[in-house]
């Protein structure tokens, strides 16, 4: 038996040292310490450290401080490239305020993606990105996803 099920689909990119490197930080702070912690240290030591009673300041993630191409930017503009960019979107743990720098910085690489398919959550949990895919993708139909993301916890999650 033959099956002729369609298949829709999109693709997911996370940013932070996927598709682009950049110099942002967090700031944690605890009893008067503050520490900076790079995008790529976050997976590693992020929640941890907030168990353990750390504060954390993700402003400096609204802008993309000299930001570079990652692993991953040539996947991303072979997608756009043979999708199109309406099904193709960043989903990112920094804050909503700061979709228009990533949008900024991947013009500046050559990939212009849709401004509406840049999101930032605002939440570093892979639980986070899982229920963002589901409520806006599988329940919209969508049933073949290319997901990728540096941490395996957001990986294991969605």
């Amino acid at each position: 038996m033959k099956n002729n099920k369609l298949t829709y689909g999109a693709s997911v990119f996370d940013f932070d040292e996927t598709v682009g490197f950049s110099d942002n930080v967090v700031i944690a702070t605890k009893d008067g310490i503050s520490m900076k912690i790079t995008s790529d240290e976050w997976p590693v030591m992020g929640e941890g450290m907030i168990r353990e009673g750390w504060e954390m300041d993700f402003t400096d993630f609204n802008k993309v401080t000299n930001g570079t191409p990652g692993p991953l930017i040539g996947k991303l503009k072979n997608q756009i490239k043979k999708y199109g960019n309406e099904w193709i979107y960043i989903l990112t743990a920094r804050h909503s305020d700061s979709e228009d720098a990533i949008h900024s910085w991947l013009l500046s690489q050559g990939i212009e993606l849709k401004r509406e398919n840049i999101v930032g959550l605002g939440d570093s949990t892979g639980e986070a990105k899982a229920e963002w895919i589901q409520d806006n993708l599988i329940c919209s139909g969508i049933n073949d996803i290319y997901f990728v993301d540096d941490a395996f916890s957001n990986v294991k999650a969605v």
